[in-house]
Parts: C-alpha cells; sequence; structure tokens
C-alpha cells in the first residue's frame, strides 16, 4: 500500500470522500502543502519514542498547525512501517448518535489518497453505538486536517476515521479499547481545548486540562475545555486500562501563533506511550 497520486484516486477507489477544507484550512496546491507540513514537522522540538496515542489539535495550519507537528514529528522514525491509524474527532456539521463510520473505500487530500481499513471498518460497525453516516464526515475539519500530516510522517498507513456525535464517554472508551491493536496501531484524538477566552484565561483553563490529560483523568474535563471532550475522555479511559502514561508535548493557543490575544483558541499535543 503507497500513497497514490490524486490523480489517479479514480481508478484506485471508486468511492472517495474528497477533501473540503483544502484551501482554507490548509493549502489546496500539493507541493506547498507537503512544504509547510515539512517546515512545521523540522521545527517542531520533540523527541521520544514512537507513541501509542496522540491528542492532538484541527484547527486551521497557520494556528495549530505547530502544535499538531509536535506530536506528529514523533511519528517520522516510524516511517517505513505500516500502520493502522485510528482517527476519532467531535461532529462539528452533523448531529447524530453514537459514532459515524465511513462508507468511503478512501479519504483525499490534494496529497493522494488514502484507503480505509474495511476490515476493522466492519468490526466497529458491530458495535451498536456505530453507524455508517456520512454527513457526519463530508464536511467534517476535526478529521480533515490531521491526514495530510499523516501522509508526510508516514510512509504507509490504513485509516479508521470516526466522527463523534452524541454518546457515552465509556462507551467511546469502550470501541478505542476494541481498535487497539498491536504496536501497528495508532489511536489519535483530534481536539482543540478551551475557546474565546482572553489569552491569560485560556493558559489558566488550557493548563488544567493538560494535567487532567498527564494525570488520565476523564472525569477532570468538562465540555467546555475541550470541543472533542468526548473522544479525548474516551481516550483517557482506555488509556488507564492499558498502562498508559502520557505528557504534554506543546500547549500554546491562537494568541501564540497567529492570531489575537483578546480572543483565543486553545490548542495542545500529548503523547500516551506504554
Amino acid at each position: 500500500m503507497r500513497k497514490v497520486d490524486s490523480r489517479n484516486m479514480a481508478i484506485e477507489y471508486m468511492n472517495v470522500r474528497k477533501p473540503m477544507v483544502a484551501g482554507s484550512f490548509y493549502p489546496k496546491d500539493p507541493v506547498e502543502l507537503s512544504s509547510v507540513i515539512r517546515q512545521y514537522l523540522d521545527n517542531a522540538r520533540t523527541s521520544g519514542p514512537v507513541p501509542k496515542a496522540l491528542v492532538l489539535p484541527h484547527a486551521g495550519y497557520i494556528y495549530s498547525g505547530p502544535v499538531a507537528a509536535s506530536g506528529y514529528k514523533l511519528l517520522r522514525q516510524a516511517v517505513h512501517e505500516t500502520y493502522r491509524v485510528a482517527l476519532l474527532g467531535p461532529s462539528h456539521w452533523a448531529e447524530f448518535d453514537g459514532i459515524a463510520l465511513s462508507s468511503a473505500d478512501a479519504f483525499a487530500t490534494p496529497l493522494g489518497s488514502v484507503p480505509l481499513d474495511k476490515s476493522v471498518m466492519s468490526i466497529m460497525s458491530q458495535f451498536t453505538c456505530a453507524v455508517t453516516l456520512d454527513k457526519a464526515h463530508v464536511r467534517e475539519h476535526s478529521l480533515e486536517v490531521h491526514i495530510p500530516f499523516l501522509q508526510e510522517a508516514l510512509d504507509e498507513f490504513y485509516l479508521v476515521p470516526l466522527s463523534v456525535g452524541q454518546v457515552e464517554v465509556e462507551i467511546v472508551g469502550d470501541l478505542i479499547d476494541a481498535l487497539w491493536g498491536g504496536q501497528d496501531t495508532l489511536i489519535i484524538v483530534s481536539t482543540d481545548l478551551s475557546h474565546y477566552h482572553t489569552w491569560a484565561a485560556a493558559r489558566e483553563i488550557d493548563g488544567g486540562t493538560a494535567r487532567a490529560i498527564e494525570e488520565l483523568c476523564p472525569d477532570d474535563i468538562e465540555d467546555g475545555q475541550a470541543c472533542g471532550s468526548v473522544p479525548l475522555r474516551g481516550l483517557l479511559h482506555a488509556a488507564r486500562k492499558h498502562g498508559l502514561k502520557a505528557r504534554t508535548l506543546d500547549l500554546r493557543n491562537s494568541g501564540d501563533t497567529a492570531g489575537s490575544f483578546d480572543v483565543v483558541i486553545g490548542y495542545g499535543a500529548f503523547a500516551f506511550e506504554e
């Protein structure tokens, strides 16, 4: 399984989820996109083993790209491995109960298309909370923005995209546990942190969220602390069960990267290691 040139997507895959935020959240031109991501990765100052799981932000690249890169840089050392990447994020555009699967064969970005792991998707469909719901994926940016980073950090991978709607945290934890797999499975939770506070207030709120993540305390995280609080808390349940340790890689907000200090959105990068 190799990266597929976007011009050949129709030949390789019949049902492709097309990129919807290319040109707004990140560059549409593949050369520019690749260059931007590589620059973020080169500038990231993180080190350590390949993590089992990551929690990373999903805003426009000028805002959250440097923070996300601090997590993706850890994957560069696994570039020659083939991975299954379970990617969970909140639904911003569709309201539904449960966790939404996609009927697509592949998800595309300007860098090419990534095949979905249909065998795992079939297993996920056996959960009563899991439904095939393409409307939860077609406009959703919380998953899409991570795929180009993965395409640059990893050579080969299959994708399991999961859009999280209204569902109990414990159920998400059980589903993540079912996805856990071995060293060839990576779990990524997509979430931004606090929204629309002053820079100082955001620093305090996000600092508390980071402590809760490091201590694997899902009950200490409220909905207002992270837009993806449900998949985040579900991951913390699973991480505690599997004895992982969490560490903060980066913790900033839009005021630190490319926005005003008056009203900011928080971003954090966290690695979970065995």
